[in-house]
């Protein structure tokens, strides 16, 4: 693996997360958006960011003074891959969205690029051929909280090569990454295989009037000893992602109770600019949601 150069397509929940963990550990990263307005956003969550790795991981200011030397940004795609080696496509999960941004990533970015998707629920093989080089195309998907839940589920397709494969698999140890290999493309990968039905269901009690959120919050809670309940969870993942998968769950099943979630989401957080923790209120309102009490269990 010879990666130095590297791109992170989207500066959202995921997008700067990758972004500033992977300039931390030594990288060129060129930070891209489709404005020059959010990117001024995300140099403020960058700011953010630099707290949370002084407290969770004792970074000192020199590392952090590296690390952001080593971010630059731009809204000009071509600019912004001009000597990518890796590119990491963080856009918001809607297969329209991202076809049209392959689309036009496959008319600027040089030969040697190797795109990679970090799609929650979408196959790669999905915008293999959009790419124009489905050989050098295959998904790196990371956790939020990407500093402390270190992980990066790497799936490749049929006509992946192998090299590649490996290659990204030694990128993201580099970064600091558990490695996690899929040689079997599986919707969810393994998270949110895992995690997906689980906040699902949590949404169909709360829509279907079975109890309110804090309820079916302090049910996990107390029943698992899980730090977090299902909604505590979608505010840190961010309501956008949750409400892009379910649309997509309900366009394709038409189950009444997925469609009626939609448009719940839809009207009482998305509409609302109440996206989670990013926002600052989401199912909960933050830096101090109620579950955050030390009464929230009792």
């Amino acid at each position: 693996m010879s990666y130095k150069n590297i791109t992170i397509a989207g500066s959202g929940v995921l997008g700067y997360q990758i972004a500033f963990q992977t300039a931390f550990h030594g990288f060129n990263v060129t930070v891209y958006d489709i404005n020059d307005e959010v990117l001024e956003k995300a140099k403020t969550k960058f700011n953010g960011l630099s707290d949370a790795y002084k407290t969770d991981l004792n970074a000192t200011q020199q590392q952090l003074d590296r690390t952001f030397q080593d971010l630059s940004y731009t809204s000009d795609l071509a600019e912004a891959v001009k000597n990518a080696d890796l590119l990491i496509e963080a856009v918001p999960e809607d297969p329209k969205i991202k076809t049209e941004f392959y689309k036009k990533l496959a008319k600027v970015a040089p030969e040697k690029t190797v795109f990679t998707t970090n799609s929650s629920t979408l196959l790669p093989s999905q915008f293999a051929k959009i790419t124009g080089r489905p050989s050098k195309f295959l998904a790196l998907h990371f956790a939020n909280k990407i500093w402390l839940h270190n992980t990066a589920e790497i799936m490749e397709h049929t006509t992946t090569d192998p090299q590649v494969f490996k290659d990204v698999v030694a990128f993201a140890k580099a970064i600091g990454m558990l490695t996690l290999p899929l040689h079997k493309e599986q919707p969810g990968y393994i998270l949110n295989s895992l995690l997906v039905p689980l906040l699902s269901s949590a949404l169909d009690l709360l829509v279907g009037d079975v109890a309110d959120q804090e309820t079916i919050d302090k049910t996990w809670m107390k029943a698992t000893s899980a730090p977090l309940g299902p909604f505590g969870i979608l505010d840190v993942v961010g309501i956008t992602s949750a409400y892009n998968i379910g649309k997509i769950s309900a366009e394709k099943t038409k189950n009444e109770l997925k469609i009626k979630t939609v448009k719940y989401l839809k009207e009482n957080y998305i509409d609302k600019n109440k996206l989670g923790v990013s926002t600052g209120e989401g199912f909960y309102k933050y830096p101090n949601p109620s579950f955050n009490n030390p009464d929230f269990l009792k």
